[in-house]
């Protein structure tokens, strides 16, 4: 029997638009505020399969129909949802979701959907939701709650990762391994 592959997405919703409008809340709250109950999984994938269809026409529709495109999680309260989508087209629905820009209901706020994670096993899709409200809360309580230079800097924030740096080498030294002989290649004169 085949295994179908998916993929799980994960994404946030945001609200750059209201940013350094209250004084009083950390911009991180701001940012990340709650989304209207108006929204359902039905209107969202309304939305998502409208924008596919303009972006991408009818070869991107068909893509979408095979893949059997669902809302597995909606949250109103973190601004949060996680879709399920066949992994050979999931890129399709990502770049829908970096065109919408409101959300899809009735006068609906400007916002930005933002895929924070891809995943092929929903379990990992909810760890990683779960991580980032855990974080969020901690930030909104006032652990890292700091007002940001400016609107993108919350949204395109660095990754609190320490990453590794790549070992670096004395151009002077020879190194045995940049030879094409040892390459196993030959060298043209």
């Amino acid at each position: 029997m085949v295994r179908i592959k998916e993929r799980y997405l994960l994404v946030n919703i945001l609200y750059p638009g209201e940013l350094g409008t209250r004084a009083d809340l950390p911009d991180v709250v701001v940012l990340n505020q709650p989304t209207s109950d108006e929204l359902t999984h039905s209107t969202l994938l309304r939305a998502i399969r409208a924008e596919v269809a303009s972006l991408f026409g009818d070869y991107g529709m068909g893509a979408l129909e095979g893949g059997g495109l669902a809302v597995k999680y909606l949250s109103q309260a973190t601004s949060t949802f996680i879709l399920r989508i066949a992994r050979a087209s999931y890129r399709f629905v990502w770049a829908a979701l970096s065109f919408m820009n409101s959300v899809p209901v009735k006068n609906g706020k400007p916002c930005v959907f933002r895929v924070v994670h891809i995943s092929g096993t929903i379990r990992k899709a909810e760890e990683e939701a779960i991580r980032r409200a855990r974080k969020l809360m901690f930030e909104a309580k006032g652990g890292q709650a700091k007002k940001a230079s400016g609107p993108s800097s919350n949204i395109f924030s660095t990754s609190t990762r320490r990453r590794r740096e790549a070992p670096t080498q004395d151009p002077s030294e020879g190194d045995e391994y940049n030879s094409d002989v040892d390459m196993g290649g030959t060298s043209v004169p």
